[in-house]
């Protein structure tokens, strides 16, 4: 059994307009909510042995805050084909992994995430900004994504209901 968390980057700002996409930082109420995801996942007891996430500034600074507030002490891999990425690409990558990961957190961007959930669980949960989701694979090796495992969406945890 692995775990999958699915964690979509706080909100961003847009208060520079001229500035390129990857580049865009976190705005007021992402400093935030990130913090406060990070301490969610510290009280529920639900931080992964690895984060993969987007090489984005917005996904980057919700990493690290969430990392510290969490107070994860795990491995942290910034991978630049997760900007934007569809779900399949999220999935070779975490097929890489092999056996030894029990669990992961991936931290990207919409569409990407919330097609991911749906094609890992045949759910669709809309996935706002910094909102975390915990599905259960019924796997031994994440290699065995590739051949379409069935997983179940525990939680979703959104930053407004927490």
């Amino acid at each position: 059994m692995k775990t999958l968390y699915i964690l979509r980057h706080a909100k961003s700002s847009w208060d520079i307009p001229e500035i390129q996409d990857h580049e865009r930082p976190l705005n007021k109420r992402g400093r935030q909510t990130a913090p406060k995801m990070g301490k969610l996942m510290r009280k529920k007891r639900k931080l992964p042995d690895l984060v993969l996430c987007s090489t984005a500034e917005r996904a980057r600074q919700t990493a690290e805050l969430v990392a510290q507030a969490s107070s994860y002490k795990g491995r942290l891999e910034f991978l630049p084909g997760l900007y934007g990425a569809p779900a399949g690409v999220y999935i070779q990558e975490l097929a890489k992994l092999g056996e030894a990961v029990q669990s992961v957190m991936v931290i990207g961007h919409n569409p990407g995430l919330e097609e991911l959930l749906q094609e890992l669980t045949g759910k669709y949960e809309p996935l706002p900004t910094a909102t975390l989701a915990e599905i259960r694979l019924p796997i031994q090796s994440w290699e065995e994504l590739l051949d379409e495992a069935a997983g179940e969406l525990v939680y979703v945890w959104r930053p407004k209901e927490i």
